[in-house]
Formats: C-alpha cells, sequence, structure tokens
C-alpha cells in the first residue's frame, strides 16, 4: 500500500514497494564499443543510486531483478563476470546498507551460486537485519513460474504431512508461500530500456501493481528518470478490479 506523504505545498502519494527490471547493460556498452561487463558494472553504479533515491523518497522496499533464471543461458564469460561482480558488490556496500539503515533480502534460488556466494548473502542478510529504514530486495536467480511452483510444491508437502486441510487453501495460502511473502505487493514496477514485458519477473506479485516503461537503459538511469516513473504512478487511479 502506498504511503502518504506530507510536503510544504501538498501531500505526495509515495509507493510502499517499487520493483524494477534493470534492463539496458548490455545495450549500453554495446553503444560505446566496451564489453558486456562494463555495462554492468556501470549497472551497479545505478543501483547504488537508485537505492539512494528509494530511501530518500520514502519508499519501504525495493526489489531489483538482478539475475533472472533465464539468464544462465547468456555466454559463460559473462556470467562468471556477474557473479564476481555481485560478490564484490555485496562486500563493498555493507558499510554503506548498515549507515542508511536499509535490510538486504536476497530472493530466488541461490543454491544454484557458489558456496562463497551464498555465504556471502547469508552474512549480509545477517549483518543488516535490523535496519529499519528501507528493505533492499535482490532477485537472484529468481523466476516468477519458479517462485509459483515452489509455493505449490511447499503447500503440497503441507498438505501430505496434514498440516494443512486442501479445502482451506486460498491466494492467501499460495502468498504466504512465495517469495516476498512478508513484503507488500509492488505499487510500482518500473522497466528500463523501452522493453514493455515483465519477463517472468513476480508474476504473481504485481497482479495489480503499476507498470511504468521508460525509454532509457539501465547505466544511464538517474533521478530524472526515477522522479518521472514516481509521477507516473501518482497521476494513475489504482481501483483494484473496482470503478
Amino acid at each position: 500500500m502506498s504511503e502518504l506523504v506530507g510536503t510544504d505545498d501538498e501531500s505526495v502519494i509515495v509507493p510502499a514497494h517499487v520493483a524494477i527490471i534493470m534492463d539496458g547493460n548490455n545495450r549500453w556498452a554495446k553503444n560505446k564499443h566496451l564489453p558486456s561487463i562494463a555495462g554492468h558494472t556501470a549497472g551497479a553504479s545505478a543501483v547504488r543510486r537508485a537505492v539512494e533515491m528509494a530511501a530518500k523518497s520514502g519508499v519501504k522496499v525495493l526489489t531489483l531483478f538482478a539475475f533472472s533464471s533465464e539468464n544462465w543461458k547468456r555466454p559463460k564469460l559473462e556470467v562468471d563476470g556477474l557473479m564476481v561482480l555481485f560478490m564484490r558488490s555485496l562486500k563493498k556496500e555493507l558499510k554503506r546498507l548498515n549507515k542508511y539503515r536499509i535490510r538486504l533480502e536476497v530472493i530466488g534460488d541461490l543454491t544454484a551460486f557458489s558456496d562463497g556466494l551464498q555465504k556471502q548473502i547469508v552474512s549480509v542478510e545477517s549483518a543488516t537485519k535490523n535496519n529499519d529504514q528501507m528493505t533492499l530486495v535482490i532477485a537472484a536467480n529468481y523466476g516468477g513460474r519458479w517462485d509459483i511452483a515452489e509455493a505449490a510444491k511447499k503447500i503440497a508437502e503441507r498438505v501430505k504431512l496434514g498440516e494443512l486441510p486442501l479445502e482451506e487453501i486460498d491466494e492467501i495460502t499460495l502468498g504466504e508461500h512465495m517469495q516476498l511473502a512478508n513484503s507488500p505487493a509492488p505499487d510500482l514496477l518500473i522497466r528500463t530500456s523501452g522493453e514493455q514485458r515483465i519477463s517472468n519477473f513476480l508474476l504473481w506479485q504485481t497482479a495489480y501493481s503499476e507498470f511504468v516503461f521508460l525509454p532509457v537503459l539501465w547505466p544511464d538511469f538517474d533521478q530524472q528518470h526515477f522522479d518521472e516513473a514516481i509521477q507516473t504512478y501518482q497521476n494513475r487511479q489504482r481501483r483494484y478490479g473496482g470503478r
């Protein structure tokens, strides 16, 4: 649910949960005749800006689509570079997360990552667990269909064990077994690069989210683009199926 924030001249509706599909790193690098990892490195800087902008604006949860379950199909050199960048960013950003009281949560099938990366994720999550300014969610090796299937398996197991009667399963039950179960559903979903699809991201959770598609490539995402997306959201009327 969005939060009503008072300002000097008017009340501004700030989305409580913003989700972003960070698209365009490769195209940014290609346009500059640089290797793909240069685009991802520039994209990491854009992540830092986005986190700061979201926190300052009053957003309570920021979810970033960092690595999809389909991204393993990319060239091995690029994937390896992404894993190194992920590890480096986790180590580098811990102090900043604690300074701004931002809690980190990583969602997705983390078993596919190296033991070292999994341990680093757990370490940073633990070190930031008491921060209360904003929650930063990183979706890594995540897919919306995988999320739904995993929730179904968890429910089936509970039914099998006799912990959950079949007739008590409903939308709420399914939602409670999915990733982001402890966070509000995204109010706003932003995708950069001009593409207009959600690419298997938060399929269940974004059922009533407002979508904003921006033509900017992710490494160039800045305050102006963030403000544009928020303003577009503020001009929308959310009816949730009603009038």
